[in-house]
């Protein structure tokens, strides 16, 4: 019973961090046009906070890492999200809503890669907690999030987001004071060099299997690009219609969460991080070579709940290598470069399905296979490491 209270916790945390970003995510355009904003003052605003995401979320991590408190940064993060989300109701005209929503995103930008961290360390400690548990909870907390924003703004107004999003991630706050953090003062004094801000990014980055696993996502992650972008255009372009489209979609995010929570964790022991890598990007490259070769029905409803397989499984095979291989006292920064680093190559990929999208059609889909294909030679040898003993 003892070991029930983390994992307690950390359920509570990410249901209401992924419930808050299923009840606002889908809303927001919405909520600043009503404010008064423009299309391009829109465009204005979300590039700057993607920006603000992009620069806070590392600089927060490598901050909890150097001062070993990512339970603490994770608080102050959250408790910066919570101020600035009330802050919207409270301030008017662009420029205050623009520096409010700075400050909301940069809140925002570190709280998922530091609760992976802890969690992801918890489940290699602790016997009988599994990561994919606490996420596969999140995936069904966003969705019941985005169905309960849908009903609650048939009824009230869109300032009603402010107040589910601001309480939920109260909830969060709540329930980030109870996760277990791990000690790595032992760590941090042994290791001088990996105290400073250069210096730890150095030593992950020189660790082969922290490469490889994130060359890999990157590779397979990416390879989602051209689906993510022009999967409905190719679908409704064949005669797919919307209700059919959104079946399709939830097949996808079912499959999703039956794999963090069931069978990820039952193919992760049984064939390891290499084998459920290696599953992943086969799964990939079925999955796109169908794409690009028929739009018919039965095929995509075939293929769709692959992608628990191509997104969960790979997820849980990376954190298992993170959380075994990485020094205890780097995990943070090591989450937010494994953020970083398939974020940017999906959005590059973005723009060169586009190119291919327009220049070959659907075939262009064979060449989101072949990336796949390319991870394939990484996962060999791919392992992790025993669990440390405290």
């Amino acid at each position: 019973m003892a070991r029930l209270g983390p994992l307690l916790a950390f359920l509570a945390l990410y249901a209401a961090m992924y419930a808050a970003f299923g009840t606002a995510s889908p809303f927001w355009p919405r909520y600043f046009e009503a404010r008064g904003l423009t299309p391009e003052e829109l465009g204005v605003l979300f590039g700057l906070g993607n920006a603000a995401r992009l620069i806070a979320g590392p600089l927060a991590n490598r901050i909890a890492d150097l001062l070993g408190a990512l339970r603490i940064t994770l608080a102050v993060c959250i408790g910066i999200a919570v101020a600035a989300t009330l802050g919207l109701a409270a301030v008017q005209g662009v420029f205050l809503l623009l520096v409010v929503y700075l400050a909301q995103s940069a809140g925002l930008a570190p709280i998922t890669t530091l609760s992976d961290a802890l969690a992801a360390r918890a489940s290699v400690r602790e016997p009988g907690f599994e990561y994919g548990w606490v996420r596969g909870a999140a995936s069904a907390a966003f969705i019941a999030g985005t169905l309960a924003a849908g009903q609650v703004l048939g009824v009230f107004e869109l300032d009603a987001i402010i107040w589910m999003y601001a309480a939920l991630l109260a909830g969060a706050l709540a329930a980030a004071a109870l996760v277990p953090e791990s000690d790595t003062g032992a760590e941090r004094a042994a290791d001088p060099v990996g105290q400073s801000i250069i210096g730890g990014l150095r030593e992950l980055l020189g660790l082969p299997t922290f490469r490889r696993i994130v060359m890999i996502a990157a590779l397979i992650y990416g390879s989602h690009a051209m689906h993510d972008t022009f999967s409905v255009i190719r679908w409704t372009a064949a005669g797919v219609g919307t209700a059919a489209s959104s079946i399709l979609w939830s097949e996808a995010v079912a499959a999703e969460v039956v794999v963090f929570v069931v069978v990820g964790p039952i193919l992760l022991r049984r064939l390891g991080v290499a084998g459920a890598a290696a599953l992943a990007a086969v799964a990939g490259i079925l999955r796109w070579v169908v794409e690009a070769e028929t739009a018919v029905i039965w095929m995509l409803a075939f293929v769709q709940p692959l992608h628990g397989i191509t997104f969960a499984l790979l997820h849980l095979a990376c954190m298992r290598v993170i959380a075994s291989s990485v020094p205890a006292h780097l995990a943070a920064t090591a989450q937010a470069l494994y953020a970083i680093g398939p974020g940017l190559a999906t959005a590059g990929l973005v723009w060169v399905s586009g190119q291919l999208y327009g220049a070959y059609g659907p075939p262009g889909f064979l060449m989101m296979a072949g990336l796949c294909v390319l991870s394939l030679p990484l996962v060999i040898g791919l392992r992790e490491r025993p669990p440390p003993s405290d």
